[in-house]
Parts: C-alpha cells; structure tokens; sequence
C-alpha cells in the first residue's frame, strides 16, 4: 500500500470508537502500520479487521492509560521494535461529570484528571525520544473548544484540556529545532458516545460524523506538516492563533 504514509508507524490512543477508531483508520489507509490504544477489546479487533481489508497492518493494545508502569512498558516495547515512532495521536479522554465545580466528587476529578491529563503525560513521556528519533515526527492532541470557552458546569473537562494544550505548546517550545511537530486539535461538536452523554437533548444528525472530523485532522500527521504550537480548528479547518503576551 503506498500513501502519504507509507513505511511509518503510528499511534492512536482511545482507538476503539469514535474519532479515534476513524482516524486509526485512515493513517493505515495512508499506508502507517497503526499501534492501536485502548481499553475496549472488542473494538480494537473490529478495527483490525478493518485495517486488514483495506490492505494495512496494526498493532493492538488493550490497556488503560492510567496504568502508567504499563504504558511505559509500551514505550519500551515501540523502541525494540521500530526504534522509532513516526505518529502519536492523544486521543483518549472521558466527560468526568457536568456540575458545579463545588459539587464534583474528589474521585471523579482525580480519575478525569488521571485519563485526560496525567496518561497524556505518561505517554508523551515515553514516546518523545522515538518520536524525535523520527525525520518527520508528528504529534497530535486532541483538545476541546472547552478549554477557551470554560462554560459553566463545564469546569473539570475544560481544566483538564486546557492542561493538555498546555502540555503540547511547552512540548512544541521544546522541541521547534527539531523534525518533530506538536499541535493541539479542537474537532468542535462530533458524532460521537461523549458528545450524547455531554448534550443528550441534541440531534446527532446535525453534527459531522467522527469519520469526516477524522479526515480534517489526518494531514496533521502528514510529514509536510509544518506547523507546531498551534490548535488546528476543524470546523474553521485551519489553525487558530494563540494569545501571545509581549
């Protein structure tokens, strides 16, 4: 299969459904042998199967992000085997709970806090010296509009991805003399599982499906991608500029 990206290996991390599971897709599609990430086995193995038809390869992982010795091990794993990661896509995420910021349970901030923010680390950490060893190393972060509108009862998902575009502009900082690019995605409104529990009185038709967001987001992990720092808006289909201060 040849592609955009052909002979690179890419990870996905939530791959099992929604946007994730299309993106995945779509990078082997493009001809990258996709590391597949997630919890849900089933879905993991429907995406194999998909992969497999369409003439590609992955590779699946069933953990949870929040075992962090296992997602260490992960990375050490990538680095016997390939030496080098070409693709990560931080996709992995959950709601939490929609509440006054007074009302939200201890557990239920520590463990949203732990999926979207704390993984996200654990798994930038253990992939950036592969993803540096690449020539043309991409990473990916999907973030929400949440984090800049910071609406009420919105509070703990906002903070955890106004962390985690934080997370990638510093990354981005650290890494602008090198091959390797960082940005931070805002897919807006998506067909998808979270969006129905977030906002379960609209109708789903209105809104693109995770396969069409997919698509928007995929020329990120394109080695002609040459923007780092930045939030890529995929209802604008173009990156946004941050506030910077003099």
């Amino acid at each position: 299969m040849s592609g955009q990206l052909e002979g690179r290996v890419a990870l996905v991390s939530g791959a099992s459904r929604g946007i994730g599971y299309h993106l995945a897709k779509q990078l082997a599609a493009q001809g990258a042998h996709v590391v597949a990430v997630a919890r849900t086995v089933g879905g993991l193995e429907e995406l194999d199967d998909e992969i497999q038809k369409a003439g590609s390869s992955a590779t699946l992982v069933p953990l949870d992000l929040t075992d962090g010795p296992g997602v260490d091990r992960l990375g050490a794993a990538l680095h016997e085997r390939w030496g080098k990661l070409d693709v990560l896509v931080v996709n992995a995420g959950a709601l939490g709970t929609l509440s006054p910021i007074g009302h939200i349970e201890a557990k239920t901030f520590e463990r949203t806090m732990a999926i979207n923010v704390t993984s996200a680390w654990r798994l930038i950490r253990a992939v950036d010296p592969l993803l540096r060893a690449s020539d043309a190393g991409r990473a990916i972060l999907l973030s929400s509009g949440a984090a800049h509108s910071c609406k009420a009862y919105w509070g703990l998902y906002a903070a955890t991805k106004a962390a985690l575009e934080a997370l990638g502009r510093s990354w981005a900082a650290e890494t602008q003399n090198l091959p390797l690019r960082v940005n931070s995605v805002n897919p807006g409104g998506t067909r998808t599982a979270m969006r129905a529990l977030a906002m379960p009185g609209e109708d789903p038709n209105t809104l693109p499906t995770p396969s069409d967001v997919a698509s928007r987001i995929l020329p990120l992990a394109y080695p002609s991608c040459t923007e780092t720092g930045r939030l890529f808006d995929v209802r604008q289909n173009r990156f946004m500029t941050y506030h910077m201060p003099d």
